[in-house]
């Protein structure tokens, strides 16, 4: 079963001086529950071989690893499965190709987007931009900032796992999460802080907190 609760996105551009696969180990060493190499400035080469290092981490840390929007390379590195946006294959097709144990996620900003994905297959969906984020370029207004009100409206609707992102902090995860969210995905919170490690026990103390 996935822990939900606290989802490291990768991106090396924004993790100061460390590796992205140096950020992951310290993530897992504080006990994140799901790595999604997402690296999207890379070359699909680069982006694979980068790959591989962050596969044997979360390998040997039984934690699932989702490939960002490119199911070629998710089935490459044999990860667990792969997180789609609006510009990707549809939900449908990456299940025929990775099959059906994979683990396919959708990024989703409404209602009607939410029960479309669920419908079309998707095993959890990424809801946001709740907060805002310098980690995501050119994102719609109306997908900008929708706050924890549009997840509490998003869990009514459907019922597979929800995970809040853009924006989120240790200090602004607990809304989320008592919004109806089963957890946090970050970038910056856990990349950019001054302890990676650290950073993820805070993020999974918030995110249990608000369980209670």
């Amino acid at each position: 079963m996935v822990d939900w609760s606290v989802y490291l996105v990768t991106q090396g551009s924004r993790s100061r001086d460390r590796t992205t696969p140096e950020v992951v180990r310290a993530a897992v060493d504080g006990g994140v529950g799901v790595v999604q190499l997402r690296e999207k400035v890379l070359p699909a080469r680069r982006r694979y071989e980068l790959g591989r290092e962050v596969r044997r981490i979360t390998r040997e840390a039984d934690v699932p690893l989702i490939v960002n929007d490119r199911v070629d390379l998710a089935q490459a590195l044999s990860a667990d499965g792969v997180h789609l946006g609006d510009d990707d294959l549809p939900v449908s097709v990456a299940r025929d190709i990775l099959g059906a144990d994979a683990v396919i996620g959708r990024s989703v900003s409404f209602v009607d987007d939410a029960r479309a994905a669920e419908e079309a297959g998707a095993d959890y969906l990424g809801v946001g931009a709740i907060y805002a984020t310098g980690s995501k370029d050119d994102i719609p207004d109306d997908e900008y900032a929708v706050g924890p009100e549009r997840v509490a409206a998003i869990a009514e609707a459907v019922s597979i796992p929800i995970v809040g992102i853009g924006g989120i902090t240790p200090d602004t995860a607990a809304p989320v999460v008592a919004a109806g969210a089963d957890g946090v995905a970050v970038i910056t919170a856990i990349t950019d802080a001054d302890d990676p490690e650290t950073a993820t026990r805070d993020l999974k103390s918030a995110v249990d907190g608000a369980r209670k």
